[in-house]
């Protein structure tokens, strides 16, 4: 099944085309890579793809359902979720809370119950709670939930943006640049930390990424924008080799 798909793909800000006629797919269960240079529109395509950002024209479909007008905030309803380049954690809150607010705007219990605090507001909150605490084991950050969030190492503050977008229950995770800022050794731990959540899961997966060995050994397929245009596209050791993109990003150096 094909989990997302996009079909001519367009978007253009003051006379400049960011995305080009862009046409790819994402199957169920798969990892796919989305590569390029800086200012090659990757960005833009997951702004596209999650509604932050209104094509020129094309077509998103989410498994099957066309997503192309949706309003950002239903796309953890429709089994989506993303991360961003620069983290947005909620500084301020602790750890835990931060992994409890998309638990509880995808699985929430209403106002009128929280008010009164009935019983099923009660249990809500207590399943919550024991799913954030799960996740939160799961990405080695449980003994920190009392934490502010800002006061965690950037490495720990990368896994528990993984942590909060998973909390949403997704089908298919957009993660954009995890790797960005990271030592070798974070980001060995993050290539195991995304490959057991993408078993563990059974998600699917499009990472953006400039990290080669990072998005090498995680991806099923790569597709490379150049330009807003895509230059290549297939299994990562066919795109390695692909002349264009050597020439546009990879270098000399992922021919071997």
């Amino acid at each position: 099944m094909r989990a997302l798909e996009l079909t001519g793909l367009t978007k253009s800000f003051g006379g400049v085309r960011a995305v080009d006629d862009l046409s790819f797919h994402v199957d169920e269960h798969e990892t796919v890579g989305l590569i390029g240079p800086n200012g090659a529109g990757k960005t833009t395509v997951f702004n596209l793809i999650t509604g932050l950002t209104r094509p020129d024209a094309g077509r998103v479909e989410l498994f099957g359902k066309d997503v192309t007008h949706m309003v950002p905030f239903h796309a953890v309803h429709l089994g989506m979720a993303r991360t961003f380049q620069n983290i947005r954690l909620f500084g301020g809150l602790s750890v835990v809370k931060n992994v409890l607010v998309p638990i509880i705007g995808r699985d929430g219990y209403g106002p009128l119950a929280a008010a009164f605090e009935s019983a099923a507001s009660a249990r809500a909150e207590k399943a919550a709670l024991a799913r954030a605490l799960e996740i939160l084991d799961f990405f080695r950050l449980a003994a920190k939930a009392d934490r502010p969030a800002g006061s965690l190492p950037y490495g720990e503050q990368r896994r528990l943006d993984l942590a909060r977008a998973l909390a949403a229950r997704p089908r298919l995770l957009l993660i954009d640049e995890p790797g960005a800022g990271m030592n070798p050794k974070e980001i060995g731990d993050l290539l195991a930390d995304i490959s057991r959540v993408r078993e563990v899961f059974g998600l699917t997966i499009l990472l953006i990424e400039h990290q080669m060995g990072l998005v090498m050994n995680l991806s099923d397929r790569l597709v490379v924008l150049d330009f807003g245009e895509k230059i290549a596209e297939g299994p990562p050791a066919q795109v390695r080799k692909d002349k264009a993109v050597i020439e546009a990003y990879l270098g000399e150096e992922f021919t071997c």
